[in-house]
């Protein structure tokens, strides 16, 4: 995976939560909290999770072939979709019902101080991997908020990971919540409404992560400061009278494409318009290295307000 993928807050994240929910079953099974179930289920999704990320990298790394010729970039937007509906059935839904479960069939807390202190121990351990996710997000995330990062974003990793992690803090909270107040108390019914707060809270992050991994999917262009960028460098050289249109296209993560019809003089000839594209493309992949594929169409713009073209005026299409 690359760089920006964020493999490192991945590992941290899957190791965190995959010995947070062995302990918070064990104290599920010697407690009966449902806010501690809530919690396990929720963290072995997560574990799930991470590696799935972790797999769809793996997957988006293949050489491109006859049959995907731009390659497997986006074989991570869809591992990121795929985490968000686990997300949101597995740990929400199962919440959801445990939580209604126990209103409906009440019953006391068991060793009340294991819970209390493995939740404890949980927002020690997830307040490590939430700072690993934060530390490797901040060089990707620059000048912009945390929510403009999660939005913007292209690859989904990282976006994922510190929202599982935000989550889970929160959630955490809430099991605390639920179970101390059923110690306090000694109603349970204070358990399954923390249960239900899990519940809840994990169904918002899935449908948030899902939004915006399903606009990755349909396909994101480049950003206005990208896309600034690359007008910048077609423009940069007096190779090109102007722009006639541009469009851009995130293959994946890592790779973009830039396709873009440009206004030669009516009077150059085939080689200097060749050479000239490759000028132009030297720059735009300088200016934004992730501009990986570059397709160029050299024509001859024609002013509309113009009742008819010049007669001079030779259209060159098709060059690559």
């Amino acid at each position: 995976m690359s760089a920006s993928g964020g493999t490192k807050a991945i590992i941290a994240a899957f190791l965190a939560n995959l010995g947070i929910a062995i302990t918070k079953l064990i104290a599920w099974a010697f407690s009966g909290s449902s806010s501690m179930l809530a919690e396990a289920v929720h963290s072995f999704a997560d574990s799930g999770n991470q590696l799935l990320l972790i797999f769809g990298g793996r997957k988006a790394r293949r050489a491109a072939d006859k049959e995907h010729p731009f390659g497997y970039g986006r074989e991570r937007y869809v591992y990121a979709f795929v985490v968000a509906i686990i997300l949101f059935s597995v740990g929400g839904l199962f919440s959801i019902y445990e939580g209604i479960e126990k209103i409906q069939h009440p019953h006391p807390l068991e060793v009340p101080w294991l819970p209390i202190l493995v939740l404890v121990i949980a927002i020690v351990l997830e307040s490590f991997s939430l700072r690993t996710a934060i530390k490797e997000s901040n060089p990707l995330r620059g000048r912009q908020s945390w929510v403009q990062f999660v939005r913007r974003a292209k690859a989904p990793e990282l976006p994922v990971v510190l929202l599982e992690d935000v989550a889970a803090l929160l959630g955490l909270v809430f099991a605390l919540f639920g179970v101390g107040l059923t110690i306090l108390t000694g109603n349970p019914l204070f358990d399954a409404i923390g249960t239900l707060m899990i519940g809840t809270l994990l169904i918002v992050v899935a449908i948030v992560l899902g939004i915006e991994t399903k606009s990755l999917l349909v396909g994101e262009g480049a950003n206005d400061a990208d896309v600034e960028k690359i007008e910048r460098a077609i423009t940069a050289g007096p190779e090109i009278e102007r722009i006639i249109h541009m469009k851009t296209l995130y293959l994946g993560p890592d790779e973009l494409l830039v396709a873009a019809k440009l206004g030669f003089a009516a009077d150059q000839r085939l080689l200097e318009v060749a050479a000239a594209t490759n000028v132009i493309e030297q720059r735009i992949r300088q200016a934004v290295p992730a501009a990986r594929v570059i397709y160029i169409e050299p024509d001859v713009y024609v002013d509309p307000h113009h009742t008819a073209p010049p007669t001079d005026a030779i259209v060159i299409k098709g060059l690559e």
